[in-house]
Formats: C-alpha cells, sequence, structure tokens
C-alpha cells in the first residue's frame, strides 16, 4: 500500500487505513473472489485510490486496475512471463522475472 502525505486511519484503530492511493495484493485460491469482487468494491469507495494490483501466485497473471475518472476504472491483464508491469501512480516498473522470482508456480 501507498499513501500520499500522512496516513488517514479508521478510528482509533492504527492499522486500518483509510487513504492509500496504492494497494498491491497477491492473490490465493480462497481469497481471489473476495478480492476481485467485494472487497474492490469497497475501495473504490476511497477518494484518493487510484491503482490497485493483484499477482497471481499460481500462474504469470496480474491484473492491473487504473482510475481514470471518476467512477471509471481500467483494467489491463498480464499474462506472459517476459513482461514487466508498470505502475501509473508511480515512477515504478518490474519485471515478471522479479515478481516471480522463487515464486514455484503450478
Amino acid at each position: 500500500m501507498l499513501i500520499e502525505g500522512e496516513p488517514n486511519y479508521y478510528g482509533n484503530n492504527q492499522t486500518i487505513i483509510t487513504n492509500p492511493y496504492l494497494i498491491v495484493e497477491v492473490l490465493s485460491k480462497s481469497t481471489q473472489n473476495y478480492d476481485q469482487g467485494e472487497k474492490f468494491y469497497y475501495y473504490r469507495s476511497i477518494p484518493e485510490f487510484k491503482e490497485y494490483i493483484l499477482i497471481s501466485q499460481y500462474q504469470y497473471y496480474i491484473m492491473q486496475f487504473n482510475k481514470i475518472n471518476q467512477g471509471k476504472w481500467i483494467l489491463s491483464e498480464y499474462r506472459n512471463d517476459n513482461l514487466a508491469l508498470s505502475l501509473q501512480t508511480v515512477k515504478f516498473d518490474i519485471s515478471f522475472e522479479e515478481i516471480y522470482e522463487n515464486v514455484s508456480l503450478g
């Protein structure tokens, strides 16, 4: 998770940040439907939130969601091990080789 400026916390809880602009998550079989569905629905209600990256741990597959304006999101899917991921909210590029280093796919 990345934030700009100081974190805004939910109530007195110092673990729930309410102003992320980038969130990256690794999908598991037990959470992938929730992460792509209901959780992403809640994340989209955060005004500062602009980019969501979901990384499969079972195959070379990454989903990148980018907010282009209020209520409009674009999905880019990457399915090849010789690609690179370029974040839109910060200047950062990383190859699939680096992302999946030491990961046993299967």
